[in-house]
């Protein structure tokens, strides 16, 4: 898709389509105004007869609309122009190319953009505009033998900005926007691939293509022989079940001053997890492919990073295994020693993505970074407390999760924070290790993050739980490519105030 800005009239745009807001009550829009101008009053008769009232995801479509240049007028009804928000505004946009899709426009001039959207300026509709139309345009048929196209695709947006001072941030935004959505398409792409072939040795080859593809990134893999050299008997007691042998991927992009500590991504990649020993239900076990969806967040997160040529120092570690139930796997009642020479009861084979996590934030230690940030699909008690609209927040560090629970309100890919009180480690006592894998039924998706904090002391922490957030099930099934938005919006954030 391509994307560019402009300013300029709406009645003198000679394009396929232009999209004009209407609010409420017969409300017209600027654009809208111009347009009844231009046609002698043709719109503000049409509204006053009732064609379009302007209410949330009205649509009406014109063609060859006196005095105007375009073949169609596309008028979508945003609502009360009060009432706004960011879920309207990914809304809007979705309508607009759910209508568009039909119409035979290629070409499309978008004035959507003059929605007033509460305390975001035209830059940020400009981005997040990016990010809707390509949701809504996103699908995932490389695996089909037959693939749907339509016959006249939409190829091109331009959005308006008003006056020719707003071309240049405008411009940057596009920039933002698309990368951002280039991000997200990666990991969804990623996420929806069945565990037959994305595998961890498939994960390493996506993150070794990213670093051929962008010269500052630098991907190197750890084995399995290394991981043991090392110390990583948590993690290497997940794969030991599966023929897959487990990964540890590192993806450094270090486009910042050399002095400045990075930031480091941990994305949990269970590639498929059936529970191993403590094995899962039958039922909507296929969704367990999206375990690596923490992974994939990394991945995409580093690919728009990489995009934008942010002078930033950023790390993204992901370990990666597929959980299978074998003759060697691990047993409930096993004890395993970490890297950080912790000891762990294993009293469940599904509480398994603490327990290659937990090593990987060991490893974090050796770039001495200034923050981590894990990422993963860990705990259905998340969904049972948030459902599916935030991703779960825990931290060591205030300030931490403070810039993180900004960047979602900005990125509208949000967080709620949760407690990590000293509390909830009582849950996790052994009597046969040092600490236990799972803490009963209450607070589980606290005590997962307790677990982890134990691994987390020498640095600046957060904990990321995106189990609620980055699939959709049922006739909607899919990846989201959450949280990436968020994570990047934290990376820009942080490089603006450094700034």
């Amino acid at each position: 898709m391509e994307y560019s800005v402009k300013s300029g009239h709406p009645e003198k745009q000679r394009i396929g389509c232009v999209v004009i807001p209407v609010y409420a009550s017969r409300k017209l829009s600027p654009s809208a105004k111009i347009i009844d101008k231009a046609s002698n009053g043709y719109i503000s008769n049409l509204v006053r007869r009732g064609e379009i009232e302007g209410d949330l995801g009205n649509t009406l479509l014109l063609h060859n609309v006196e005095n105007t240049l375009c073949d169609r007028v596309l008028f979508i009804g945003c609502g009360k122009e009060k009432d706004i928000t960011i879920k309207t505004f990914y809304k809007l946009n979705h309508t607009m190319v759910k209508t568009l899709k039909s119409t035979g426009a290629t070409e499309i001039a978008s004035y959507l953009t003059e929605i007033p959207v509460k305390r975001k300026d035209v830059n940020w509709k400009i981005k997040h505009s990016i990010e809707a139309i390509d949701e809504a345009l996103y699908i995932f048929n490389q695996l089909k033998s037959k693939k749907d196209e339509p016959r006249r695709p939409l190829r091109k947006f331009i959005f308006n900005v008003n006056g020719r001072g707003q071309l240049m941030q405008g411009e940057d935004a596009v920039r933002q926007g698309m990368a951002v959505s280039a991000g997200i398409h990666l990991a969804k792409d990623l996420g929806n691939l069945p565990g037959n072939i994305c595998t961890p040795t498939y994960l390493a080859a996506a993150a070794t293509k990213l670093a051929k593809q962008h010269s500052k990134i630098k991907t190197s893999v750890l084995e399995e022989n290394d991981m043991e050299k090392l110390g990583m008997g948590s993690l290497l007691s997940v794969s030991k079940g599966s023929r897959e042998p487990a990964k540890l991927i590192t993806m450094e992009y270090m486009a910042g001053d050399k002095k400045q500590a990075p930031i480091v991504f941990v994305g949990k990649g269970v590639t498929f997890d059936s529970g191993g020993i403590s094995l899962k239900p039958g039922a909507a076990m296929d969704e367990m492919k999206y375990d690596m969806c923490g992974a994939a967040s990394v991945v995409g997160a580093m690919n728009a990073i990489a995009e934008l040529q942010l002078p930033v120092n950023v790390v993204g570690i992901i370990p990666t295994v597929e959980n299978m139930p074998d003759g060697i796997a691990s047993r409930p009642g096993d004890v395993v020693t970490s890297m950080s020479g912790q000891t762990i009861e294993i009293l469940n084979t599904d509480a398994e993505g603490r327990l290659i996590l937990c090593d990987a934030l060991s490893y974090a230690e050796k770039f001495n970074p200034d923050v981590v940030i894990d990422i993963a699909t860990l705990t259905g008690a998340c969904i049972v407390a948030l459902g599916a609209h935030p991703a779960g927040l825990l931290s060591n560090h205030s300030p931490l999760a403070n810039d993180l629970l900004s960047a979602g309100q900005t990125s509208g890919d949000r967080c709620w924070q949760l407690p990590l009180w000293d509390d909830y480690q009582e849950q996790l006592k052994s009597n046969f290790a040092d600490i236990a894998n799972i803490g009963g039924k209450g607070a589980g998706t606290i005590t997962a993050a307790c677990f982890l904090s134990r691994f987390t002391k020498k640095y600046h922490w957060a904990h990321l739980d995106i189990a609620g957030v980055a699939w959709k099930n049922g006739t909607h099934k899919g990846a989201t490519g959450r949280p990436v938005g968020l994570l990047t919006q934290y990376v820009l954030d942080r490089f603006q105030s450094e700034k």
